[in-house]
């Protein structure tokens, strides 16, 4: 029992020693809990903004009085595409002869379902309006004919003849109301399954080639790999090159096959070209590769490197999207543009969803390879630290 005791108290120096590992136990869980309960406590709920065209003004102001729901009303029916396609309105209904044609973005499956609550409320609530209206006329004609009958028989006075009256049959013809849905994206049985699976992507990528080529550098740091090759004339540039290059090739082909087996076996449809959702993904994945070399580093052991898990993907995670951005506080939505794989859903969003091609994502491309060129920096100066001639 005393040696058990003895050692105890060694591995307990030897933690104590140790501030990043204190930090890492007991700072970055309290963060990452913060974090989370800050992202969940947000309101949540989900606004719907309405396109409409030559739709009557009480269904417009029915849409208007739907809680969350904005109707706007748009002239032509080019004016409210664009507005569709730019993302300024979620859906669009178009009336024409009884016939009312709903056009859906359904890149949010939560949306189009409210989409159709909202419409198909609102519908009712004119029709039975108009019933409402058609019934006060009818009881109004009614009364106005009993007092014209009773006027009749008070001046024939008291005579044996019955009154004959004839009342005029009026002949409505109402159309039948027809509603016709389209879809941008997907169809009816898009789910938010859909909408989450570009931002998956771009995470697992990230978070298999991180794992890979970070754990595959400290194994050779512990094994004294690292240092043997840092004892030759090799430049620190050249070792850290050496190794972006071959898990690079790794991460390339890994990020091919994670691409094409989501959107081949989980029959995700993608509206733009898929070799751009490819190298968004490649940018990731070049991107996950420093940063794993860069923190293996800075981690003393396994154990350590583990732990930075949490901090490094937690976030990303809840800031990329999954969670609507704009239900986010305002400085959490900025304090999202640091992370990689807030630009990776940005891009891939576009492209999956609109169909947009390079010249409307170069932005997030250029960001993604501006992370992995500063990490590239990062490792050469932090191998300084292991080299001991």
């Amino acid at each position: 029992m005393r040696r058990v005791i003895k050692l105890m108290r060694r591995i307990a120096k030897e933690l104590l020693r140790d501030p990043r590992t204190l930090a890492l136990v007991f700072v970055a869980p309290v963060l990452v809990m913060w974090l989370m309960s800050v992202v969940f406590s947000v309101n949540s709920t989900t606004h719907v903004d309405v396109a409409t065209v030559g739709v009557q003004s009480s269904l417009r102001t029915q849409l208007n009085d739907v809680k969350h729901v904005s109707a706007h009303k748009y002239t032509t029916n080019r004016s409210a595409k664009a507005a569709l396609k730019s993302g300024k309105v979620d859906a669009i209904v178009k009336e024409h002869d009884s016939r009312f044609d709903v056009t859906y973005a359904n890149t949010d499956s939560t949306k189009t379902s409210m989409t159709k609550l909202a419409f198909q409320s609102s519908m009712t609530s004119t029709t039975l309006k108009e019933l409402s209206a058609k019934v006060t006329k009818l009881a109004m004609a009614n009364a106005t004919l009993q007092a014209k009958m009773q006027a009749q028989v008070a001046a024939q006075g008291a005579t044996s003849t019955t009154p004959t009256t004839t009342a005029g049959k009026t002949k409505q013809t109402t159309k039948a109301v027809k509603v016709h849905n389209h879809y941008v994206y997907g169809d009816s049985n898009t789910s938010y399954f859909d909408k989450i699976m570009p931002i998956m992507m771009a995470f697992f990528v990230f978070l298999f080639v991180f794992l890979v080529s970070g754990m595959a550098l400290l194994k050779e740091r512990s094994t004294g790999t690292l240092d043997r090759v840092l004892a030759t004339p090799v430049r620190r540039s050249e070792i850290v090159l050496g190794y972006l290059g071959t898990y690079g090739i790794l991460a390339l082909l890994q990020t091919v096959v994670i691409v094409i087996s989501t959107v081949w076996l989980l029959n995700v449809e993608v509206v733009g070209n898929l070799a751009n959702v490819i190298l968004v993904n490649v940018l990731v994945a070049f991107v996950a590769v420093t940063a794993g070399i860069f923190l293996s580093t800075l981690a003393a052991s396994e154990f350590q490197m583990m732990q930075f898990l949490p901090i490094v993907l937690v976030p990303q995670i809840f800031l990329s999207g999954l969670i609507p951005l704009d239900a986010l506080p305002k400085w959490l939505d900025y304090f999202s543009y640091i992370f990689p794989i807030r630009y990776a859903a940005d891009a891939q969003n576009a492209i999956i969803f609109n169909g947009d091609g390079l010249s409307k994502i170069w932005v997030d491309l250029v960001v993604l390879l501006a992370f992995a060129v500063v990490l590239a920096a990062l490792n050469v100066v932090g191998l300084k630290r292991y080299r001991k001639v």
